[in-house]
């Protein structure tokens, strides 16, 4: 059973309607059930941003945060690296790279990063246990 990891980043003050807009987007346009969601991963300096606690709870998921090294760890998985955002955060992309981190060392992503006006989501899954 396949179960998936929605990675989230967005600007300081993003709109919380925006941000789940975006994640509820990137789950339905991939085809895949919200109740598989294993929880909702960022990089630790959005950790308290309301609109990403706002996303966890109406989704009704468990909000895991990752420091920037561990998300740059991911950085040759990526399908969308950044040194803009690497200047900005010290990692090339968060979105992707939480939902990679969130999901395991043989996660895949199965849609990369997306973007909305202020934030992007990324979701990734386990690979299937048979």
């Amino acid at each position: 059973m396949e179960t998936y990891t929605l990675g989230l980043g967005c600007e300081r003050g993003c709109d919380p309607a925006e941000l789940l807009a975006l994640a509820e987007h990137v789950i339905t346009t991939a085809g895949r059930d919200i109740s598989r969601l294993a929880g909702l991963f960022t990089i630790d300096q959005r950790m308290n941003e309301p609109a990403i606690v706002y996303v966890a709870t109406r989704l009704a998921v468990p909000l895991y945060a990752f420091d920037a090294a561990r998300l740059e760890v991911e950085t040759p998985r990526l399908l969308n690296p950044s040194a803009q955002v690497f200047a900005l955060v010290g990692c090339h992309g968060v979105a992707e790279a939480a939902a990679l981190a969130g999901a395991g060392s043989k996660a895949q992503l199965i849609v990369g990063k997306t973007k909305s006006a202020h934030a992007t989501a990324a979701l990734a899954v386990y690979n299937a246990i048979p």
